[in-house]
C-alpha cells in the first residue's frame, strides 16, 4: 500500500473552558496570565493528541489565530486586517485583508504566532498553515498598483521566505490552503497566472513536505490545474468531491482525502474511509495518501472534533490490519458505486429537486451542520476580535 499520513489540515475548535475565558478577559472578568495559561494547556492537549495518534507532524491545533490571515495582517507590512466578512457561508467570520501596498517580508515574522517552545516537547516535525496566492488575492482588497496575478505572485515571495524561515525551527510541513481555487476557480485564461503565481515558492518547498489544500468545493474540475503547482500532494474535499469523477491523478504526487464532513457533526465509518482509500489507491496509484478533514474543524464543538479525528485513527488501524493484498478478493467485485463518507453526488441531485431552506445549526438526530459555502462573502459585526 502507498504511504499512509494523518494530520490535522485547519484549525481545532477552542474549548468551552477555553471560550468562556476569553470572553471574560474581554470583559475584565480575567487576567490575560490566566487566559494565557488556558491556551498553552490546550495547545498541550492538542499536541499529545497529534504524538500519541502519531500524526504525521504537530500542529497544536492553531488556537489562538482568530483567522486564516489575522497572523499576516498583523505582522506583514503593506497588509493589514479590514471588515469583518463571512468566511464563505459558513457561521464564522475573518477580516478581510487588505493590501495598501506590495507586501514584503524578510521572514521569521509567523514564528511569533507560533507555539514554538509546546511544540518542541513533542518529537514530530512540525506543520504549518498558508493562505494560498490565489485564495488570498481573490478575498483581499487590493489598494495597491498591482493587478490581481501580481498581487498573487508577491504574496507566495512572501510565503517562501517564511518557509525558508520555519524549516529553521523544524517545519517540515507545508499546507498551503486554497478553497477558493475549488469555490471560485478561474478560468482556462488565468489558469497560466495561478501557475506563475506559484512560482516564487517552487525552490522554498522542495526541502519540505508540501500539500496544496482545497475545500468547499468539488477539486475534480481543477485537478489538471493543481497537477501544475510545485507541490508535493493536493488535498480533496470530498463531501463535495465525487470520488468517481477522479479518473486520474498525477503521478508521484500525495492525494489528500478529506474525508471527515467538517459540517457535519456525525461521525464518518472507519470502515467506508479504508475501503475508500483501498479503491481510490487501486485505481489512482498516488505516492503516498494524506487524510484528514475536508475543511478546518473549528465550527465543531471540541469534543466532537477530537472524536471525528478518533475516526481517522480507526481508519489507519483497519488498513494496516488487513495488509497490502486487501485489494484482491475472492468475492465478486461489487457493482455498487463508490462514493465518499457523505454523498455530495446524491445530496446535489436531491436538493435541486427540493426547496433550498434556510441553513441551520440546530442540533437534531441526524447532527448538526453549518451552512453550505458559496463565493459570496457578506460583511457583519458579529464575533469582532
Amino acid at each position: 500500500m502507498a504511504r499512509l499520513s494523518l494530520s490535522l489540515t485547519g484549525p481545532l475548535p477552542r474549548n468551552e473552558e477555553l471560550v468562556a475565558a476569553t470572553r471574560e478577559l474581554d470583559r475584565g472578568r480575567r487576567t490575560a496570565e490566566e487566559v494565557r495559561s488556558l491556551y498553552d494547556r490546550a495547545t498541550r492537549e492538542v499536541v499529545e493528541l497529534e504524538t500519541s495518534r502519531e500524526f504525521a507532524a504537530v500542529t497544536g491545533g492553531f488556537l489562538e489565530w482568530a483567522d486564516l490571515f489575522r497572523p499576516f495582517t498583523q505582522r506583514i507590512p503593506g497588509l493589514r486586517a479590514g471588515p469583518l466578512t463571512r468566511w464563505f457561508e459558513t457561521n464564522t467570520f475573518f477580516r478581510r485583508p487588505i493590501f495598501t501596498e506590495p507586501p514584503v517580508s524578510d521572514g521569521g515574522v509567523l514564528a511569533d504566532a507560533l507555539p514554538l517552545d509546546i511544540l518542541r516537547e513533542s518529537p514530530l516535525p512540525r506543520k504549518v498553515l498558508l493562505p494560498g496566492p490565489y485564495t488570498l488575492s481573490g478575498l483581499a482588497e487590493n489598494e495597491t498598483d498591482l493587478s490581481r496575478g501580481d498581487l498573487a505572485r508577491a504574496w507566495a515571495g512572501v510565503l517562501a521566505r517564511e518557509v525558508s524561515a520555519l524549516a529553521r525551527w523544524g517545519y517540515t510541513h507545508v499546507q498551503i490552503q486554497e478553497p477558493l481555487l475549488v469555490v471560485d476557480p478561474p478560468s482556462l485564461e488565468k489558469e497560466n497566472e495561478v501557475v506563475a503565481a506559484y512560482a516564487p515558492l517552487a525552490s522554498a518547498l522542495e526541502g519540505v513536505q508540501s500539500l496544496v489544500w482545497t475545500f468547499y468545493g468539488d477539486a475534480a474540475p481543477v485537478l489538471p490545474l493543481l497537477a501544475k503547482l510545485p507541490v508535493q500532494g493536493f488535498g480533496i474535499d470530498l463531501s463535495e468531491t465525487d470520488p468517481a469523477r477522479i479518473r486520474a491523478f498525477p503521478p508521484g504526487r500525495v492525494l489528500g482525502l478529506g474525508c471527515l464532513d467538517s459540517r457535519t457533526s456525525l461521525p464518518e465509518d472507519p470502515l467506508e474511509i479504508a475501503r475508500l482509500v483501498r479503491e481510490l489507491e487501486g485505481r489512482l496509484h498516488p505516492a503516498g495518501i494524506h487524510l484528514g478533514a475536508s475543511a478546518p474543524l473549528d465550527l465543531l464543538p471540541w469534543e466532537t472534533a477530537k472524536a471525528k479525528l478518533e475516526v481517522l485513527v480507526a481508519a489507519r488501524r483497519i488498513l494496516a490490519s488487513t495488509g497490502p493484498s486487501a485489494h484482491a478478493s475472492s468475492r465478486a467485485p461489487s457493482r455498487r458505486r463508490v462514493r465518499a463518507p457523505t454523498p455530495p453526488a446524491r445530496a446535489r441531485r436531491r436538493a435541486a429537486r427540493t426547496p433550498r431552506r434556510a441553513p441551520s445549526t440546530s442540533r437534531s438526530r441526524r447532527g448538526t451542520r453549518a451552512s453550505r459555502p458559496t463565493p459570496r462573502h457578506r460583511t457583519s459585526r458579529r464575533r469582532v476580535s
